[in-house]
């Protein structure tokens, strides 16, 4: 994870603490900054209140963590199930032109989080009315997130072009990633 790795437990991850998330390093002395900043910064006394830094309550309650080490425990088998769904979507697109599922990229173990497709370029214009087709058929599919830089907070900020980044947001669409959805009865 390198210095310092960051885990979200967001609903819609994998395992979930219904939010929050926790921060990885080997380093005692991150740790401990980070541990000061996520609990208010408050410095240690019998009873005053002093905080010598901005800090936040980004502490996880009890209850959350239980939620989270329940689903740790089923890790596996969302991966499992996940991993599953990801060659259930490459055999329903392998015969659709212009759309490819978005593999794992060589030398990588993906955890299929996120499955996605990508469309051609010669269809990208065609994004939402995929997007409209797959939503009147209840698959609640959607672009994948709004670039920074086209986000209405940092509209004034310094930017640099992105083709790239401006050809794939265009092109892609994230797919029901559920390791709990059932594929019955869907074409």
């Amino acid at each position: 994870f390198g210095l310092v790795g960051t885990l979200s437990f967001n609903g819609n991850k994998t395992i979930t603490t219904g939010g929050g998330g926790a921060i990885l390093t080997d380093s005692e002395v991150v740790a401990k900054q980070a541990k000061h900043l996520t609990t208010t910064a408050k410095l240690p006394h019998r009873w005053e209140y002093v905080h010598d830094e901005i800090g936040y309550n980004f502490r996880m309650p009890n209850i959350n963590a239980a939620l989270g080490c329940a689903q740790l425990e089923q890790l596996s088998d969302y991966l499992q199930a996940k991993s599953r769904l990801f060659g259930r979507y490459k055999a329903a697109f392998e015969t659709v032109p212009s759309v490819r599922v978005v593999e794992e990229p060589p030398g990588c173990q993906s955890n299929y989080w996120l499955q996605s497709i990508m469309l051609d370029e010669s269809v990208a214009t065609e994004r939402d009315v995929i997007l409209g087709a797959a939503h009147d058929a209840h698959l609640i599919s959607r672009p994948l997130w709004t670039l920074m830089h086209r986000l209405r907070p940092y509209e004034a900020c310094p930017r640099m072009a992105l083709p790239v980044s401006e050809s794939l947001a265009s092109r892609l669409i994230a797919l029901p990633s559920s390791p709990h959805l059932s594929m019955e009865g869907k074409k």
